[in-house]
């Protein structure tokens, strides 16, 4: 531990530099780079699928203005100058020509008409990326799993705080009605104490195994790889043109961290909310029996007692001891003392959702003890945060603490092992884990700075 005496952003720079940082975050309020009447100058890393989906409910907002686009390939980023561009010239009823269009992202952060970056590349890009949009003094909306190690989360935590950004992962079921709800009514204890947890998503990823293709033209094959090993192109992983599906990069560990970290993002990232864990998380991985070929059953033991286990049915579901809530998109069922009291599981289910909640809210939550954050949209609350200089609803440590659970679980079924973590650290417990599985070395150059 370094000495108290030593000045805050030192220490931080010691900590991030150190490889085993403690995820912190400041609690007073940053200074705003933009004022309350400017337009928020958004640049895109990453023109994938995801990222067109972003773009187009970012191009909706008002008070803001995308400037640049960026991506490997450059069919995808010069489709997205397109969008922009026709977006804006149909706005003002004039060409528009002020998005310019990158390769590198380094070029785009060097910008400094710039305000905030939204990056929506592959996993194993996000830590590297999103540090040095931290160090170039941009905020940052960044896709989740918000990390492809332990190691990048604790360190992209620092990183975020030392230069006083605003950060929110898109984790993006917290701007959900009924994710919100089922997580004030487990809060507020209306299903009593909850002891178990099963959380659904798919399984863990492999070593890549993809044969060598012919690359055509137009993709920039080792930046698209950057700290990952050197492999020969294959379109599984970075499919060309303007690709209407996800790639299964996801799939393999190199890249991402299958199931696990891509659904499990976002329903871990629930089960944290729901039990007051965005600042924690487990203290013990239990591997399945069948480690070496299972695609569910981990379990992890948190604070209090409570079993979290992975399942495969996607979803969450929360047992108490008055009752049981499932959660999922669009879904909700809520049964206490073995009566139904709201179910939508389908589109023809009566009444309708929004009219459940309302139900739901005005008997359960009516006067609550605990209130949660309530965003309607996660773009515009990101938006929003960079005015205000407040923390959004899913701010960089609570992805970072979501990514943690979801390596965790993704080492138990790579190793088998049993193991005990220190979430106040970071570290597993001493004669528990491997710290040599907290990252993995980067190709070349690359590096967190």
């Amino acid at each position: 531990m370094l000495p108290s005496a030593l000045p805050r952003r030192s220490f931080l720079k010691a900590l991030l530099a150190s490889g085993a940082a403690p995820l912190l975050l400041p609690a007073r309020l940053w200074s705003a780079p933009v004022g309350p009447n400017d337009a928020i100058r958004l640049g895109f890393i990453g023109c994938g699928i995801q990222s067109r989906g972003l773009l187009g409910g970012f191009l909706k907002l008002p008070n803001t203005r995308v400037v640049a686009v960026c991506d490997v390939d450059t069919t995808r980023r010069e489709n997205h100058k397109q969008i922009v561009s026709e977006y804006y010239s149909k706005q003002s009823e004039t060409e528009f020509k002020g998005c310019t269009v990158h390769n590198d992202f380094r070029e785009l952060l060097a910008r400094p008409d710039v305000d905030a970056v939204v990056i929506a590349t592959p996993d194993h890009w996000h830590a590297i990326i999103a540090v040095a949009a931290a160090a170039a003094g941009k905020d940052i909306y960044c896709e989740k799993p918000l990390t492809n190690t332990i190691h990048e989360a604790t360190a992209l935590s620092t990183a975020v705080q030392l230069h006083q950004r605003v950060f929110q992962t898109g984790s993006m079921q917290r701007s959900s009605r009924e994710f919100r709800v089922a997580c004030e009514l487990v809060r507020n204890g209306v299903l009593g104490k909850v002891s178990r947890v099963a959380v659904g998503f798919g399984g863990p990823a492999k070593p890549c195994d993809l044969p060598g293709e012919v690359l055509e033209a137009g993709l920039d094959w080792d930046l698209w790889l950057g700290p990952a090993p050197m492999r020969e192109y294959n379109a599984i992983l970075s499919p060309r043109g303007v690709n209407k599906h996800f790639p299964a990069w996801r799939a393999y560990r190199e890249y991402g961290g299958g199931g696990v970290t891509d659904w499990g993002a976002h329903h871990l990232d629930i089960t944290h909310w729901a039990l007051g864990m965005d600042r924690s998380g487990p203290l013990e991985v239990l591997p399945p029996e069948d480690w070496k070929t299972a695609a569910s059953g981990v379990r992890m033991l948190y604070p209090g007692g409570v079993e979290v286990t992975h399942v495969a049915q996607n979803g969450v579901t929360f047992f108490g001891t008055d009752g049981e809530l499932f959660v999922n998109r669009g879904k909700f069922k809520l049964t206490l003392g073995g009566q139904g009291k709201a179910s939508f599981l389908a589109k023809e289910d009566q009444p309708g959702l929004q009219e459940q909640l309302d139900t739901v809210e005005k008997e359960y939550l009516r006067d609550p003890k605990v209130r949660l954050y309530s965003s309607k949209d996660h773009k515009a609350d990101f938006l929003g945060a960079i005015q205000s200089r407040k923390q959004p609803v899913a701010d960089v440590e609570t992805g970072a603490r979501t990514v943690i659970a979801c390596h965790l679980a993704s080492l138990a079924y790579y190793h088998g092992q049993k193991m005990q973590w220190n979430a106040a650290q970071n570290v597993f417990v001493t004669g528990s884990g491997n710290s040599n599985w907290l990252h993995t070395e980067y190709r070349g150059a690359w590096k967190l700075s």
